[in-house]
């Protein structure tokens, strides 16, 4: 039996922690608890550069019993990073449009940063272009220093390409699949209200609709996703069980933990797959 450990949305800096004091703690749990594989699904620092050394700092408190992977989320993306880099195997550690077969089972891990087309707000799009979302997302939304080459559509088209050829490439290797991204794969995790215009337009940027039908092909078993931090059960929709284990932020404007410390609230949120 082989002990996947999931997480995201540490969010180290906003919340002002001391990542290298924690890195410590955090190794000793997931060597207790025998992780074979510790995967982060986005939005550590708000700096590439910082993610990186702290996944690198981590994997050497962690040695050899535990392999550690990451995405960027869209914080990560803020600094530190372009976009033609996050789209190369930047560090060794870094699991965009990669996969990792797990020896002596038939299991796949499958990864992807992620980003979002603007669907989860199709109920708006009567009243909003695809350029209103855009200018509204740099007026507004964290994301707007993020510079890109293309859409934000187009974007999510690349990423859904990459995955449908990492999920063919799975199906012709008959693996089962674990995919891993950043962004929201379904709907089901949205909300458009009729008394909150700000979080309705937010929603655009949550991720993609179209991302989840990719995902009912191939062969899915787990998906895991961070960005939204409203830490749900684990849902099943057309036989993938998704999981969102965000820890989020516990700031004076926004609490969001459950418990008082971070390494309560990480270890609460850690999801351990057993696959075999």
């Amino acid at each position: 039996m082989v002990r996947v450990a999931l997480t995201s949305d540490n969010h180290f800096d906003v919340n002002q922690l001391d990542s290298n004091e924690l890195l410590k703690h955090q190794a000793q749990v997931l060597a207790d608890l025998k992780v074979n594989y510790y995967i982060i699904a986005g939005d550590t620092f708000n700096d590439f550069t910082k993610t990186v050394h702290y996944v690198d700092a981590l994997q050497h408190e962690l040695g050899s019993q535990t392999e550690v992977y990451f995405l960027a989320g869209n914080h990560d993306m803020a600094a530190g990073v372009t976009y033609a880099e996050l789209e190369t195997r930047i560090n060794a550690h870094y699991l965009h449009n990669q996969f990792v077969d797990i020896p002596g089972t038939d299991w796949r891990i499958v990864g992807n940063n992620g980003w979002y087309d603007y669907t989860f707000a199709s109920q708006l799009f009567n009243e909003r272009s695809v350029a209103d979302f855009a200018q509204w997302k740099r007026a507004y939304w964290f994301d707007g220093v993020i510079k890109q080459p293309m859409t934000d559509p187009e974007r999510e088209d690349v990423v859904l390409q990459q995955t449908t050829n990492q999920l063919l490439d799975a199906t012709v290797a008959n693996k089962r699949v674990l995919y891993v991204t950043h962004f929201v794969p379904r709907a089901e995790y949205t909300r458009i209200t009729d008394d909150n215009r700000f979080w309705n337009m937010a929603n655009a940027m949550y991720g993609s609709r179209r991302l989840g039908d990719v995902l009912t092909k191939g062969h899915v078993v787990y998906a895991q996703f961070g960005h939204l931090h409203i830490k749900p059960e684990p849902r099943t929709f057309d036989h993938v069980t998704y999981f969102n284990q965000s820890v989020g932020y516990n700031t004076h404007r926004l609490q969001e933990w459950r418990h008082a410390d971070f390494m309560s609230e990480w270890q609460t949120r850690l999801r351990i797959l057993n696959l075999q």
